[in-house]
């Protein structure tokens, strides 16, 4: 950014203050110099005091509307950062209000809402709208994108990639998942758009998952699983083969393995929470980051500030709203098949071709 534009601050909101939305708040606070946070909302009493008193000497106005915080005065864009059942009603809110809005993953949790959603995006096109993955900006997910970019592995055709989370014994989880729409669906929403970063343009063909519940027998009234596998049949002779967890006993491990015809790349293969090993009589160990946001948190500085410059210089946003629609298109699918235990066809256009929704 030129130097005239130093002055220059995106008045931003952030909707939602669980766990990410603090974090978000923070990071567009310490991060993000282009960015001035003017206002959060939640409709929980418990965070709405806390913000009351952690944001009082930032003069962050704190809402307990969404509806009410997108008509704050002089606001620019809104960061959707809530449940899972609400991101396409608000970032549709935003959008008719004519605000800017990053909508983290994944865009609902049905499939011709998001297409509605994304049809009226395009509709405004002077707004910045843009979907939240933000592994897409990770340093060593973005440097093994170029190396197959060179050639360095030949024609990728496997992807093996995986989400597992340290297992949550505060409960925190059970809520999470009635919201969220299913472990294919949000756990491995990610996995699955790293599967289409890396294989480029592919449709899938055919979809089929198995599941288990090891620690949250509560699941089963939701019909989800706390473990799950699913491959993707992709065209082309193309495979994606993924392992979600919530159940992890050591920490967060997330990796991610691209197979080509000449080599492979791997992306924290080995877990670590920093370059510290120890060895004793029990032998050699070393820590794990116990959660996402110790591994990705300068993935979502990169992707905050790549959204505000895209605002400030009027510029394409770094990753589309679409993007977003056939990952989804896929976790329902994985989903379905999951319960189902059937597998699930794409034509090649990568439009699905039966659904056992109402076998379910």
């Amino acid at each position: 950014m030129s130097s005239s534009k130093q002055d220059i601050k995106v008045c931003i909101a952030v909707a939602g203050l669980g766990r990410m939305g603090k974090r978000h708040v923070k990071t567009l606070l310490s991060r993000v110099p282009y960015a001035q946070v003017v206002a959060v909302c939640s409709a929980d009493p418990t965070e709405l005091e806390w913000a009351r008193n952690e944001y009082a000497d930032w003069g962050i106005v704190v809402y307990d509307s969404y509806e009410t915080m997108i008509l704050h005065p002089g606001l620019q864009a809104v960061w959707v950062s809530t449940s899972t059942d609400v991101h396409a009603s608000q970032t549709t809110a935003a959008i008719q209000k004519g605000l800017n809005v990053l909508c983290e993953k994944p865009l609902s949790t049905d499939i011709e809402e998001a297409q509605q959603v994304v049809k009226l995006a395009n509709a405004h096109p002077h707004l910045k709208v843009m979907a939240g993955f933000s592994r897409r900006f990770d340093a060593s997910y973005r440097d093994a994108k170029a190396k197959i970019a060179s050639n360095s592995i030949g024609d990728p055709f496997l992807v093996r990639s995986q989400t597992c989370d340290l297992v949550d014994d505060t409960g925190f989880f059970v809520r999470y998942a009635a919201k969220n729409g299913g472990m294919f669906v949000d756990c491995c929403i990610h996995d699955i758009d790293l599967s289409l970063y890396y294989l480029g343009d592919v449709k899938p063909k055919a979809v089929w998952a198995v599941g288990t519940i090891s620690h949250h027998p509560e699941l089963a009234a939701l019909d989800d699983v706390d473990n799950g596998v699913g491959v993707v049949e992709y065209w082309g002779g193309k495979i994606a083969y993924f392992y979600c967890s919530r159940t992890q006993a050591h920490g967060h491990d997330v990796c991610t393995e691209v197979v080509g015809t000449k080599g492979k790349v791997m992306v924290n293969l080995d877990p670590r929470a920093n370059n510290v090993t120890s060895a004793s009589s029990s032998g050699i160990s070393h820590e794990v980051q116990p959660e996402y946001w110790e591994r990705f948190e300068d993935a979502f500085a990169t992707e905050a500030n790549e959204f505000i410059a895209s605002i400030v210089d009027n510029t394409p946003v770094p990753l589309k709203l679409e993007l977003g629609l056939m990952s989804l298109k896929i976790g329902w699918a994985l989903q379905e098949a999951l319960l189902s235990g059937e597998r699930v066809r794409f034509d090649e256009d990568g439009n699905q071709l039966d659904s056992v929704r109402g076998k379910l």
